[in-house]
């Protein structure tokens, strides 16, 4: 088990040293204040109420709070980015060294993690799943070497749909000497499978959350990153000052107020995407429809490319995730409205191959 020390000599030494971009709104805390820091127009004329003429908090501090109290956090523990994606990139510049480190995912998976890797000049070292999507944990230790630093773990799966044992991921968090990510991109869906409880325990554990899935709030970029509180200070500091523009974060604040009505929303999905699954499970060119946790279920069909170029033909959008490992003649579809996953079954009840 790694200590806090350790994990933080992970961090690139030219990020350890970095002095971040200070602000004298950051190092104000009042409110009320008379803003003549940083050269914005005074004047609100577009929209008064939500004050876009003025930067955001660059620490999104009374989000942070809610957030806190919602999950059972610490605000120090948490950082909200232009969605996951911009953590899962500061992730891979604070600890992976370009052009010498690696990172590893577990394949098939969320395709950012590699495109992120790959703008950042860090090799990515993939690890098949097995047959029914499990992380084949000892083949992952037999081959692990010393470069990796960085290891992501999609949970639920992206496109499989399956979340991993939380002692799958314990196993890992524990014995690897580097830094796990566990992405829970889909953990609304299934909320006893998050490893947030795990994060006091393992320095080395970042685990991210957003806002775009079960919240609704895909068009806002809002995702989270938990981690130990130098960590987050880390992430803090690579970012950019004011990551998360005010509209966002108005969005975000009505959304807090309404948890009650995300866990609504979250059950009909739930309910649906059963509904969803049965009527599929009963077409002739479906051959399986694997389990999920998610809002989305992957579907292996008799002719993915096929059926795909058909749906588009009538107006209907899913994923062809044919070419990804394990995942040939596969599709990925998102669980609609009622209506719209209707339409979905009577049109593919008229495909001829």
């Amino acid at each position: 088990m790694m200590s806090i020390d350790k994990t933080l000599k992970l961090i690139r030494p030219n990020i350890a040293r970095l002095q971040p971009y200070s602000s004298a709104r950051s190092e104000f805390t009042g409110s009320n204040a008379i803003l003549l820091d940083a050269n914005e127009n005074p004047y609100s004329f577009i929209d008064e109420e939500m004050e876009i003429n003025r930067y955001p908090d660059p620490m999104q501090r009374y989000a942070k709070r809610k957030i806190a109290l919602l999950k059972g956090m610490e605000p120090n523990q948490i950082f909200l980015g232009n969605g996951s994606d911009e953590a899962v990139d500061l992730i891979i510049r604070c600890f992976c060294e370009p052009s010498t480190d690696s990172i590893a995912i577990f394949s098939p998976t969320y395709g950012m993690y590699s495109v992120c890797a790959a703008i950042n000049n860090v090799a990515v070292k993939q690890f098949l799943l097995n047959d029914d999507f499990s992380i084949n944990i000892n083949q992952f230790f037999d081959n692990i070497s010393s470069d990796i630093k960085v290891v992501f773990i999609c949970s639920p799966n992206n496109p499989t749909g399956n979340a991993q044992p939380i002692k799958t991921i314990e196993r890992v968090v524990s014995q690897f000497n580097g830094i796990l990510v566990v992405d829970e991109a889909y953990i609304d869906f299934c909320p006893e499978k998050s490893t947030l409880n795990l994060l006091n325990k393992y320095p080395n554990l970042i685990v991210l959350q957003t806002f775009s899935k079960a919240w609704a709030m895909a068009g806002a970029r809002i995702g989270i990153a938990f981690a130990h509180e130098n960590i987050i200070r880390i992430l803090n500091k690579v970012k950019f000052p004011y990551n998360i523009g005010v509209p966002s974060l108005k969005v975000l604040e009505r959304a807090l107020e309404k948890t009650s009505s995300t866990k609504i929303s979250v059950n009909q999905i739930i309910d649906e995407r059963e509904m969803l699954k049965m009527k599929l499970q009963a077409l002739p060119c479906v051959e399986k429809v694997y389990p999920s946790d998610t809002n989305f279920l992957l579907v292996k069909t008799t002719d993915a490319n096929s059926i795909y170029r058909y749906l588009l033909n009538k107006t209907i959008v899913v994923r062809n995730r044919s070419n990804e490992p394990l995942c040939e003649n596969c599709l990925r579809i998102t669980v609609g409205k009622p209506d719209e996953n209707q339409r979905l079954i009577e049109i593919l009840k008229a495909y001829e191959p």
